[in-house]
């Protein structure tokens, strides 16, 4: 009996004394290993060679793990197409819903409008055909001046009155659209403009969520608009004020200026509905989906990435299809019903909003994008790690050397670094999420403040190094 020494292990076998039999040993041992390895590689090729089966027939151990491996991969991708594909809507459905459901929000919107000068030109325009289809100037001139001939101002007196008719009736005219004009482009006008819209859209959003009390019904030809009845009794004291008494017969109207026509408008409580729903869960439903499809892919550095790759994506082809909606929506109104230029003014107050949040889930899906990469096992991000994580060290023992150290809050930090990272990307994500209204510039500063946070984090923590107790290290002081 013998053993080898480092073999941990006794073999039987005859004994062989002096050089050969050690030698002898050795050589036996050296073609076990190789023999051993070539074992090893050779039960490595099967295992990974496709189409192998096991004795019973089944799946090899090592395809059922490349096919559950593709299968994760399928699920994931599909998760993160479908959750890119659904950002655009939840981004609309989101700002519809606040539009629809916020009055204040509604306002704000499209307050504005009563200082852009085609919206004011358009007003003056309708305001004056109301005045001139309900009160005849031309009429009232006429008789007016008929009046003091009958007084008897003799024929040459009556003739040049007569004569001085159509100028007096222009003029009057001229007169009264003047200050309709400086009414509507006066700050009372905005005033007037902004009571208008919140009536408008408080009654509006009466009748979508059926109250018996509503004073606005959806007309069956599919129309809505803003109330001018309002506008018109403020013209006429704003008339009368001025000192032009004849606007005192002026009479009270009921008529509205309509800014949208469509045949599904009678639809539209359903679609009210829906919009609510959607706006409420369809966000949260998209965030979910590209979660899910980064948790279960078998490469999450990987998966984030392509994530938000697609999510910036999609939100930059929002952006192109609210620029290409601009001109489909200015060439499907009608002139006479709405110009051009009021039709993209509209337009634009409605655009403004979905575009804002459009671009700010654009710079964060890219600021996320960067982030997984820097944070990702790659090669160059680990190098960059690297250099970030040396700087800070260097940092921090500068400041130790002259006295300047963090303690056991540092070792703190360093002990709980994973959460605390954590909760600053949750900071950054609720700002994100919840603060309204989202805007790139909101989104980048708050990128920023995250930035420094993680920097300030990495210096001010204190990595806890264990040494071995019969090592020699120095102590300093």
């Amino acid at each position: 009996m013998f053993q080898k020494r480092g073999l941990g292990e006794v073999r039987p076998g005859r004994m062989i004394e002096g050089p050969m039999a050690e030698q002898g040993d050795a050589a036996l041992l050296r073609r076990i290993e190789m023999l051993e390895a070539e074992n090893t590689a050779l039960r490595a090729q099967v295992n990974d060679a496709p189409g192998v089966t096991g004795p019973d027939g089944a799946a090899h151990p090592a395809a059922r793990r490349r096919a559950r491996w593709w299968a994760w991969t399928l699920l994931a991708t599909v998760l993160i197409v479908v959750g890119a594909i659904l950002a655009p809507v939840a981004a609309v459905s989101a700002w519809a819903k606040a539009v629809l459901t916020d009055t204040e929000g509604f306002v704000s919107s499209y307050a504005p409008l009563a200082q852009d000068p085609a919206v004011q030109r358009f007003v003056t325009d309708q305001t004056m055909l109301v005045i001139t289809q309900q009160l005849d100037i031309r009429q009232i001139t006429s008789d007016v001046i008929d009046g003091i001939t009958d007084l008897g101002t003799g024929p040459r007196a009556s003739e040049a009155l007569n004569l001085l008719k159509g100028p007096a009736a222009s003029g009057l005219l001229s007169l009264v659209e003047s200050g309709v004009s400086n009414f509507v482009t006066s700050d009372s006008f905005a005033d007037v403009w902004a009571s208008a819209l919140r009536v408008s859209h408080t009654q509006l959003l009466a009748a979508l969520q059926n109250d018996p009390g509503s004073a606005v019904r959806l007309g069956g030809d599919g129309t809505v608009g803003i109330q001018l009845g309002p506008i018109v009794v403020a013209v006429k004291e704003a008339l009368i004020a001025q000192g032009i008494d004849i606007a005192a017969g002026i009479p009270t109207v009921d008529r509205t200026i309509v800014v949208a026509r469509s045949e599904a408008l009678p639809n539209v409580q359903m679609a009210y509905g829906l919009t609510v729903w959607a706006g409420d869960w369809l966000p949260w439903i998209v965030i979910a989906m590209l979660t899910a499809g980064v948790l279960v892919a078998r490469r999450r550095a990987t998966a984030l990435i392509c994530a938000a790759v697609a999510l910036a994506l999609s939100m930059a082809v929002t952006i192109a299809a609210l620029a290409v909606g601009r001109i489909l929506f200015a060439d499907a109104m009608d002139p006479a019903m709405l110009p051009a230029d009021v039709a993209g003014r509209l337009y634009e107050a409605v655009a403004t909003g979905i575009r804002a949040t459009a671009v700010a889930v654009l710079v964060l899906a890219v600021v996320v994008a960067l982030v997984g990469w820097l944070a990702g096992p790659f090669d160059v991000p680990r190098r960059l790690r690297g250099l970030f994580s040396a700087g800070a060290a260097r940092i921090r023992g500068a400041a130790e050397e002259r006295g300047l150290s963090t303690g056991r809050v540092g070792e703190w930090l360093y002990a709980q670094r994973s959460a605390v990272r954590v909760a600053i990307a949750v900071v950054f994500a609720a700002v994100v999420l919840f603060v309204r209204p989202l805007t790139p510039a909101l989104t980048i500063w708050s990128l920023v403040i995250a930035a420094i946070a993680l920097a300030v984090l990495e210096v001010v923590q204190r990595p806890i190094v264990l040494v071995p107790e019969d090592a020699d290290v120095p102590i300093r002081g």
